[in-house]
């Protein structure tokens, strides 16, 4: 499994303890920056991990700005992009169930490493149930022309 992480200053902190972690369970990860915590806007990172996994160059990507809202918001207007915000394990489960999700977003300010941790493996470890869902996700894709 690979995994593209961006984040701004405000979530740099969350997205390397979600790095580190991933790490840690031989899942490769490319670190698409930011790289420290000096003031960066969250879109150039967005667009970047988004773009990445529409190319298929990883399978999922994980966004962390302050609150998760922007850098997905962001995220999503990347043709072929489903980025969900997700603040506990059910969301991240719903979201690869019935939107086939595939970059989750996260709060640096909102949301702990630990929560994080059990967030990004429930987002990981669900897959896409199809069915009625992926008529919902193809009307979704429709907007867009995929």
């Amino acid at each position: 499994m690979s995994i593209a992480l961006g984040s701004d200053h405000a979530g740099f902190e969350l997205k390397e303890q979600v790095k580190e972690y991933l790490q840690s369970r031989n899942i490769t990860v490319t670190d698409m920056g930011c790289y420290n915590t000096d003031r960066v806007d969250y879109p150039d990172f967005a667009v970047k991990v988004a773009k990445s996994v529409v190319a298929g160059e990883q399978e999922f990507g994980i966004l962390v700005c302050g609150t998760g809202i922007g850098i997905s918001i962001t995220a999503n207007k990347i043709k072929g992009v489903r980025a969900a915000l997700c603040c506990n394990e059910y969301m991240a489960e719903k979201a690869r169930q019935h939107n086939d999700a595939n970059i989750l977003a996260l709060g640096g300010r909102t949301t702990t490493a630990d929560e994080a941790k059990k967030i990004v493996d429930k987002f990981l470890s669900t897959s896409f149930e199809g069915g009625r869902h992926k008529l919902r996700v193809d009307k979704i894709h429709d907007l867009t022309g995929k």
